[in-house]
């Protein structure tokens, strides 16, 4: 009998578990993406947030985002994946759903960067604003890098 090569479940990577999280692309991407969402509620909560509707947005995205991207690299930090093919895809799903939402909240975010530079305490609430926009930017792009790097593992 000829024998048999190996089976797809064994040429697949493994997902990385404890410390190795933090060097392993794309889940190296998860920290930085729960600094710069961080920065991001921190910069707009700090401006006098005259737009409620598009910087409440803004921090509702980036505060939710990092706390379930926190709660993403607890489980793989604890190993709670058990190396399951579902992780990948959750990951991917959910950090490809986090860079739509991002994304619209960065544009909103530049909105309220224009809007703001009139305003009271223009200078400011304008230079927040625009280092909000920039974070917010910078975390879209890591989301996407992200949900797309899982492919090319």
């Amino acid at each position: 009998m000829a024998s048999v090569g190996p089976s797809a479940a064994s040429t697949q990577p493994a997902l990385p578990s404890g410390p190795a999280v933090l060097k392993t692309i794309p889940y190296a991407f998860i920290l930085p993406e729960i600094l710069c969402g961080t920065w991001v509620w921190i910069l707009v909560a700090a401006t006098s947030v005259s737009l409620p509707l598009l910087q409440g947005w803004v921090m509702y995205v980036s505060l939710t985002s990092c706390l379930i991207s926190l709660l993403l690299l607890l489980s793989y930090l604890l190993g709670f994946h058990r190396n399951s093919e579902n992780w990948k895809v959750l990951d991917s799903l959910y950090h490809g759903t986090t860079a739509i939402l991002y994304m619209s909240a960065a544009v909103l975010q530049a909105n309220a960067t224009i809007n703001s530079e009139f305003g009271p305490n223009a200078p400011l609430n304008y230079q927040l604003n625009s280092a909000a926009s920039f974070f917010a930017f910078l975390t879209t792009f890591l989301y996407i890098l992200h949900a797309f790097s899982i492919y090319y593992q």
